[in-house]
């Protein structure tokens, strides 16, 4: 990451005012030359042994603009994964632990003008950044998301994955770990994550549904890791995440929630893997 080894000169893209292209390029992430479009804000606790090569799978993304990554860590005193992610072109900031204040932190710090909010055990599909400049270039769309799936061949797995993304999709409520896309401005009208310990994914989609604005479920899937269903088990843990969010629907308090969401080796935290 770092410097781009493109030597041609940037070219603003006629279609996305504020986006510079260079054809088919390959951007390693972040770009001296021209202010980023794309911030990519990972939010990551204990994540020291992943975010490597969460890193490294997004520094080999081809991009038609220059992108930057934020990794916030909420653990400010081990830091940790801030170490591991340590690299040219990567900013690194810390911040109290929570998924949605950690996203919160790295979108108020990111210079994009638009953000892209990214789990460190959640890959990219390879056509990720093209597929979210056709996404954005249409202005009645606040962003989008990926569709869901993980990195296993496991059958099951896959029936969960589809059965999952079919009720998001019907629902229009992507998960956190579909990768989740919004312009700056729609982020910023929406007042960002709410501070809550669990589902501020779901209630920042929820808001963004009641104002009316628009997003775009891509076919192209992300490809999440399975541990924490291999670790739990398989149908208690889907099971649990079902519950959770019906018992959010109906109003339960988050804090209590997440009680029943305890995160694999390491301290509470907001989300699911």
């Amino acid at each position: 990451m770092g410097r781009s080894v493109h030597r041609n000169p940037l070219q603003r893209n006629r279609h996305l005012p504020g986006v510079y292209s260079r054809g088919r390029t390959r951007y390693p992430a972040a770009m001296e030359s021209a202010p980023p479009f794309l911030s990519v804000v990972i939010p990551a606790l204990h994540e020291a042994a992943a975010i490597g090569p969460a890193l490294d799978r997004l520094a080999a993304l081809p991009a038609p603009w220059p992108v930057e990554i934020l990794v916030v860590d909420g653990d400010p005193e081990a830091r940790d994964t801030l170490a591991a992610a340590a690299r040219p072109g990567v900013r690194t900031l810390a911040s109290p632990p929570g998924r949605g204040r950690q996203m919160n932190a790295g979108a108020a710090a990111a210079q994009g003008q638009a953000l892209l909010f990214l789990h460190a055990d959640t890959a990219l599909p390879q056509n990720a950044f093209s597929r979210v400049a056709e996404v954005l270039a249409d202005p009645a769309l606040a962003g989008g998301a990926f569709g869901l799936g993980f990195a296993s061949s496991r059958p099951v797995l896959r029936l969960l994955a589809r059965l999952g993304d079919v009720r998001n999709r019907l629902a229009r409520t992507p998960y956190g770990d579909q990768a989740i896309f919004l312009r700056r401005s729609a982020f910023q009208s929406l007042g960002g994550f709410a501070d809550i310990p669990i589902m501020e994914d779901v209630e920042l989609m929820r808001r963004l549904k009641d104002r009316g604005m628009r997003l775009r479920i891509l076919p192209d899937k992300v490809a999440t890791s399975p541990r924490r269903y291999e670790a739990e088990g398989l149908l208690r843990a889907a099971l649990r995440n079902t519950l959770l969010r019906i018992r959010f629907a109906l109003g339960e308090d988050p804090a209590r929630l997440a009680r029943l969401y305890p995160p694999p080796g390491g301290p509470a935290r907001g989300g699911r893997p």
